[in-house]
């Protein structure tokens, strides 16, 4: 806490003639320590200055033992704690946040409001519990009237124990900030990509503060400065990457599982064959996929159901509702279903006697697939099927893989990076071939082979070429002259593979001639 003293006493303004002009310096002291103040001019900063002292300690004003003016002088950061401010910070972004950006925002003020503590946790207090109180409770707007009285006790002691949010002008501080992002209770580093993402939201928070004139500067490290954010892998690690046999042997033997073992067998081959998002897949209803008898069909995707826990979202549910990711709200995406993929999901609707509005995936006892089922069912199959040195490996460690191993092989394969829907909006991915059994890259389109792959996709996903060319339900505009070649590469260019962004994402190289 603050020290402050009514131990104050004036003296007369000094006065400096010098060669490079005159200064006017203001003398006081607090608690027998002197202070001063110096100016360029007299009457309008000196006198001024020398003033609102006098008004201060006649007014029996006290003054801040540290900085030496009186408290009324203060920024407001000196007088607000980082514990209160932090609440102001959800309670202001609470309602304008997915459920998911509230629990990593709750997670990174957690162990930054355990840094700025005055003394260390009382040996009551289990440090595990504290964390939990101040994620769950504290930092969740919708649960934190209803804290029973054990955490309420620990969130007391925080408020009572917080340093004010002027400590993250103090370096001292913020490198103590910045070691506790970068590790883990138990002393062991963080995850570089937690480590990135609990440090962007803390320097909007400090942005913030700047705006309400609580903070005047941020001192959070950035660019090559000591202690800045810690690299993170761009391209897709090709270990991860899953062969098509090591696909087909592990749907296979999900499917041989009992009760819903031919339903999660349908929900990997969507992410492994339309290179769906798992919340994506999760939120696909009947209606929303066209499946003809044979050949290619359609599956539409305009929604997304991630898993977030039902503390953090506005219904109680534990699936947030939202738009598809990176794209505007009522935004939809169609993608082209492979045959095989067609007859596995013909042969789930049947089964099931699925109606135009039935989840295509439900779970087992109705309502949403919960990611803890299909996570688990993935890890066992793993472990089942793969090679013992294969399962210690990256290899299909995560059920995201299968989209990634999807988009891999689009783009191995000639697959042109961006198609344009009828309404003129770019596609997230590549939305329009079928996968190779060779993903390796040797396989990569030469000027004929990427002819050839280009007749064999569905007619609807061929890059139109000419002003107002039509193929099915997918029209592209002609381009303006300046943007052609970028939008429309030449033969050559097409030759080469995907655009150098995707390249370095997917970790594919350019087969120049």
């Amino acid at each position: 806490m603050k020290q402050r003293s009514f131990k104050v006493r004036m003296y007369d303004m000094e006065v400096y003639k010098g060669k490079r002009g005159t200064t006017y310096t203001v003398r006081w002291s607090v608690d027998g320590k002197r202070r001063g103040e110096s100016y360029k001019t007299r009457a309008a900063l000196a006198d001024s200055f020398r003033a609102s002292l006098l008004t201060a300690a006649n007014n029996g004003e006290p003054f801040d033992s540290e900085t030496g003016r009186p408290v009324s002088h203060a920024a407001p950061a000196a007088e607000v704690s980082w514990y209160e401010f932090a609440l102001q910070y959800v309670d202001m972004k609470w309602p304008r946040i997915s459920a998911n950006n509230r629990k990593s925002t709750a997670r990174a003020l957690t162990k930054v409001t355990l840094a700025l503590l005055r003394a260390q946790l009382p040996e009551r207090f289990d440090p595990v519990e504290v964390r939990t109180a101040l994620r769950e409770y504290a930092f969740n707007a919708g649960r934190r009237e209803a804290a029973p009285p054990e955490v309420a006790s620990v969130l007391s002691w925080v408020r009572r124990n917080s340093l004010p949010v002027q400590s993250l002008e103090d370096t001292q501080y913020v490198d103590r900030v910045m070691l506790a992002l970068g590790t883990l209770l138990d002393g062991s580093p963080t995850a570089a990509s937690s480590v990135n993402r609990d440090r962007r939201i803390m320097n909007v928070v400090v942005k913030y503060a700047i705006r309400q004139k609580v903070l005047q500067v941020n001192l959070l490290p950035k660019g090559r400065q000591e202690g800045a954010a810690t690299k993170t892998a761009v391209a897709i690690d090709k270990r991860s990457l899953l062969s098509p046999d090591q696909v087909a042997r592990l749907l296979s033997w999900i499917g041989g599982r009992p009760r819903t073992g031919y339903r999660l067998r349908a929900f990997f081959a969507t992410l492994y064959y339309a290179g769906l998002r798992p919340e994506e897949a999760v939120a696909l209803r009947v209606a929303d996929a066209t499946l003809p008898e044979a050949g290619w069909g359609e599956l539409l995707a305009h929604a997304a159901e991630p898993e977030v826990g039902s503390q953090w979202t506005d219904d109680g549910e534990v699936h947030e509702s939202r738009h598809l990711k990176g794209r505007a709200v009522g935004d939809t995406c169609p993608v082209p279903a492979h045959p095989a993929l067609v007859v596995v999901l013909r042969e789930l609707v049947e089964s099931d006697g699925l109606g135009p509005g039935d989840l295509l995936f439900p779970g087992e006892k109705g309502g949403l697939l919960a990611g803890s089922v299909f996570r688990r069912v993935w890890g066992k199959a793993r472990e089942a099927v793969l090679d013992e040195h294969e399962y210690a490996s990256p290899v299909g460690k995560r059920v995201y893989d299968l989209r990634h191993t999807c988009l891999t092989t689009w783009l191995n394969n000639g697959v042109p990076p961006r198609l344009r829907s009828p309404h003129g909006r770019a596609t997230a991915s590549p939305s329009c071939c079928r996968p190779m059994p060779d993903v390796s890259p040797d396989s990569w389109p030469t000027s004929r082979s990427a002819s050839r792959a280009r007749r064999s996709c569905p007619p609807w996903s061929r890059r139109p070429i000419g002003r107002g060319r039509t193929s099915g339900s997918f029209r592209e505009e002609q381009p303006s002259r300046a943007v052609r070649s970028r939008f429309q590469p030449d033969c050559r260019r097409r030759c080469q593979g995907p655009r150098p962004g995707l390249r370095r994402r997917y970790g594919i190289r350019a087969n120049v001639p």
